[in-house]
C-alpha cells in the first residue's frame, strides 16, 4: 500500500425531504476543532433550504402523525440501534466538536443513544399520562386525547452537539410532528451525520430536516413562515429568542423557550416536558346511550 495515499475527506451535506442536497445557494463555511483545526466544510444554508424543509416536512407530517404510536416507538428504537452501530464515528465527532476526551465523547454518545431509546418507550405511553376521560354532568363519554402540533422548528443546543440535538429533536417527532432542525452554528458535523442515520432507520422522508449555517439567518424565516406551528428556541441567544418570538407571533406559533443553552446538563432526567410541549389536546363528546326501561345509561 502507498504510503502517498490521498485521505478521503467526508462531503458534509443537509437532510431534506429524505435527501442530501448541498445548499441551494451553493455556500459553505469552515468548521473547526475546539483549538480551531479545520475539520470540514459544511453546506450554509439559505431561506430557500429553510423553506425548502418546510414544505418536506409539512408533506410527511400526515402520514407521519397518522402512524400509529407503536409503530413511531420502533422506528426511534431503530433509530438508536443504527447508531450503536456507527457509535465509533460519532464518538470522534463529538470529541472534536465540543473538546472532549474520547472517553467522555463515548459517555455522551451512549446518552444519546439511550435517550433514543427512551423516547421510543414514551410513544404509545403519552397519551395515557396526558389524556384520558373527564367526569360530566349528563349521558356523555368525554374523551380528551392529544395529537400532534404539525411542523416543529427546532433550534439546536450550541454547546450540547448530540446530546442535546438527540434531546430536541426525539421528543418532537415522538409525538407524530415533524422537524425542521438548525443545527449547531459552530459545531453541525454530529447533526448532519445524524441525517445519514435517519436516512437509513425506515424514518420516512421529511420527517427530520436538518439545516446547518448561521442560527439567526435560517431561524429569521421559519419563525414568520405560515406553514410552521410551533418553534423550540433551545438554541437561540435571549436577543434572538426575543426577535423570533416576536415573528412567531404573526401566526400563533406555539413557542417552547430555551433551557440556557450554556450550562444545562441535558444528562439529566428529560422528564415529560419536552414530549407534551408540543401536543394538542382534542376533546371527543359522544352520547352515552340509554338501556332499559329504567333509562339507566352505561
Amino acid at each position: 500500500m502507498s504510503d502517498n495515499r490521498l485521505s478521503v475527506f467526508k462531503t458534509y451535506k443537509l437532510y431534506v425531504g429524505g435527501k442530501f442536497p448541498r445548499s441551494e445557494s451553493g455556500r459553505v463555511y469552515e468548521v473547526t476543532d475546539s483549538k480551531g483545526k479545520w475539520l470540514a466544510n459544511a453546506p450554509q444554508s439559505s431561506r430557500k433550504d429553510a423553506r425548502d424543509a418546510v414544505v418536506a416536512a409539512r408533506k410527511a407530517f400526515g402520514g407521519w402523525s397518522g402512524a400509529t404510536a407503536y409503530n413511531r416507538g420502533q422506528i426511534l428504537y431503530r433509530i438508536a440501534e443504527m447508531l450503536e452501530g456507527r457509535k465509533d464515528q460519532f464518538v470522534r465527532e463529538v470529541a472534536d466538536a465540543e473538546g472532549l476526551s474520547k472517553s467522555k465523547a463515548a459517555a455522551v454518545v451512549d446518552a444519546a443513544i439511550d435517550r433514543w431509546v427512551w423516547y421510543a418507550g414514551w410513544t404509545d405511553k403519552i397519551g395515557q399520562i396526558v389524556g384520558g376521560a373527564n367526569p360530566v354532568a349528563g349521558p356523555f363519554f368525554n374523551l380528551s386525547t392529544p395529537e400532534p402540533t404539525g411542523v416543529v422548528t427546532v433550534l439546536a443546543p450550541q454547546k450540547s452537539s448530540f446530546l442535546g440535538l438527540v434531546s430536541v429533536i426525539a421528543p418532537v417527532i415522538a409525538t407524530g410532528n415533524t422537524a425542521v432542525v438548525i443545527a449547531s452554528a459552530h459545531a453541525p458535523l454530529p447533526a448532519l451525520s445524524l441525517g445519514e442515520v435517519l436516512a437509513t432507520s425506515d424514518l420516512p422522508g421529511g420527517v427530520v430536516n436538518i439545516l446547518s449555517g448561521k442560527t439567526a439567518e435560517i431561524a429569521a424565516p421559519l419563525a414568520s413562515h405560515q406553514d410552521v406551528n410551533a418553534i423550540d428556541l433551545t438554541g437561540a441567544d435571549a436577543a434572538l429568542a426575543q426577535e423570533l418570538e416576536i415573528a412567531a407571533a404573526d401566526n400563533l406559533k406555539r413557542v417552547r423557550r430555551g433551557d440556557g443553552d450554556g450550562d444545562f446538563d441535558w444528562s439529566a432526567d428529560p422528564g415529560t416536558h419536552r414530549l407534551t410541549a408540543f401536543l394538542e389536546t382534542k376533546t371527543v363528546w359522544h352520547p352515552t346511550g340509554a338501556l332499559g326501561a329504567s333509562g339507566s345509561s352505561y
